[in-house]
């Protein structure tokens, strides 16, 4: 049993799905408030649940990743803990640089809720499911194209840290990203919900996989 610590920021939302996603998968979820360090050792991983952090201003996730425990989650990303951020999770640790490229405006500058299809591209710890896989989860954002640079993207398919892509790019993506990792595979970021798509009820349960940390990328 893990004990995971899930990180809260005013206008985090989803704090309360990624309690239930953590104890589902049997691990032991504990809250962590934006304004406390905290000892990277007492914990084996790490959530960033999705919201609208300091309401978004600014940009999405700019405020949050200034926060005195981004400055301990970076240090628990220097001793290899696997880290994972969902929706505005994704852009927290993009804009505190612990994540490459960033996430923009929509293309039709609209906020976007529907449904998504995923394809697993490269493994990461964070599910055991196998290159090529398939994912039917829901998505909600107004900021969740991903952007990067010609150089940055090449980079990025060349090292492997694409993680996840868009079967039908709802957003302008580019590259079709929907997910993607650091260089060594233990900080993990995407915009659609896993956290929405737990039960046969909620129109999914693909989203189950993704909070089980298997330690191996």
């Amino acid at each position: 049993m893990s004990r995971v610590g899930v990180l809260r920021f005013p206008g985090t939302n989803c704090d309360r799905d990624i309690w239930k996603s953590i104890e589902l998968k049997g691990h032991t979820p504990q809250w962590i408030w934006y304004q406390d360090e905290f000892s990277p050792e007492d914990f084996d991983a790490f959530l960033v649940p999705g919201g609208f952090s300091y309401g978004d201003y600014l940009r999405s996730g700019a405020l949050a990743a200034l926060s005195p425990a981004m400055t301990s989650l970076k240090k628990a990303d220097a001793q290899g803990k696997p880290i994972f951020g969902i929706c505005n999770g994704f852009q927290i640790l993009c804009e505190a640089g612990m994540l490459p490229g960033a996430l923009m405006r929509n293309e039709n500058g609209r906020f976007i809720d529907q449904w998504v299809t995923l394809k697993l591209e490269n493994k990461s710890g964070w599910t055991p499911a196998k290159v090529g896989e398939s994912f039917r989860m829901p998505m909600a954002h107004a900021d969740g194209r991903f952007f990067i640079n010609e150089e940055g993207l090449k980079d990025l398919k060349d090292k492997g840290q694409v993680w996840l892509t868009y079967t039908n790019n709802p957003n302008g993506s580019v590259a079709d990203i929907a997910g993607v990792m650091n260089e060594r595979g233990n900080v993990v970021g995407m915009m659609p919900h896993p956290d929405r798509a737990l039960f046969e009820w909620m129109g999914s349960t693909d989203g189950l996989q993704f909070f089980d940390w298997t330690g191996e990328a």
